[in-house]
């Protein structure tokens, strides 16, 4: 029995003899099937070939990025506060090394994933650092591929986490799809850590918003002005992408809010 990885978008399975038939999550509209068909790999087979690569981004967070590129190409961020680390979105390859890197930030205490395309191994995250509640909205509960007691879903608009960090329902790119809010960051003027919604731009002063990015599906207006009301309540001077370099250094929360502005336009909303 083995828990088959989807190369593409790095989704780990619950574990079955056989490769799965499909995956769902690149088989919905807002993913893809590889250019080569469907392909499946593993966790050690990742280990042989793949390492995780960390940053300080600034005090209190670090990056992890896996090198050569795994699954999506995104990389996960792990907060730390004085009442415990949180691993924000997740990475497909997970090995001793990185085990011992976390454990060197504090180790953690709560896994919580933007959206369905991020899931890839939480599970194996999570059990690696002691069976750590994986937080998820409820509206994206079925696209949890491998079923485990640690996943907790939640329901409503916020869920408070430890150490002042809140997670933001905001829906759009995804039904359930969350953000983090982190006050402390950016020496205090606040950190939003945005997975692929708002997704930064090559410009960096400015933010998108789509159903789908490899297909360029976008958002309609509604939606778009929805994603922008759940942030109102939150400062935020800074906001971090899911991509390497996706930073909006300052003035990050008006920059959203232009963003949107301009997007709407431009779509005739």
């Amino acid at each position: 029995m083995t828990h088959f990885i989807c190369v593409t978008c790095g989704t780990q399975y619950a574990a079955t003899e056989r490769e799965p038939e499909g995956c769902p999550v690149c088989l919905d509209e807002r993913q893809y099937v590889g250019h080569g068909g469907q392909e499946w790999t593993t966790m050690e087979e990742y280990r042989k070939t793949h390492k995780n690569v960390f940053h300080e981004e600034e005090p209190d967070l670090h990056s992890v990025l896996p090198q050569p590129k795994a699954g999506i190409g995104q990389r996960a961020f792990v907060v730390r506060t004085n009442e415990g680390n949180v691993l924000w979105d997740c990475v497909p390859p997970l090995d001793g090394a990185t085990v011992e890197a976390v454990e060197r930030l504090g180790g953690l205490a709560a896994i919580a994933v933007s959206h369905p395309h991020y899931y890839t191994t939480v599970v194996e995250w999570s059990h690696a650092f002691g069976k750590v509640p994986v937080h998820i909205h409820e509206n994206d509960a079925k696209w949890v591929m491998r079923p485990d007691d640690v996943v907790k879903v939640w329901g409503g608009d916020t869920r408070p986490l430890l150490g002042g960090l809140t997670l933001v329902k905001t829906g759009g790119h995804f039904d359930g799809f969350q953000v983090l809010h982190w006050p402390a960051g950016a020496a205090g003027k606040g950190v939003l850590l945005s997975g692929d919604q708002p997704y930064v731009c090559q410009d960096r002063k400015w933010v998108s918003f789509m159903w789908s990015y490899p297909n360029l599906i976008p958002l309609g207006p509604a939606a778009i002005r929805r994603v922008v009301k759940s942030l109102e309540p939150f400062a935020f001077d800074r906001l971090y992408g899911a991509f390497p370099g996706q930073v909006v250094v300052a003035d990050a929360k008006a920059a959203v809010e232009r963003s949107a502005d301009r997007y709407v336009r431009r779509i005739g909303g």
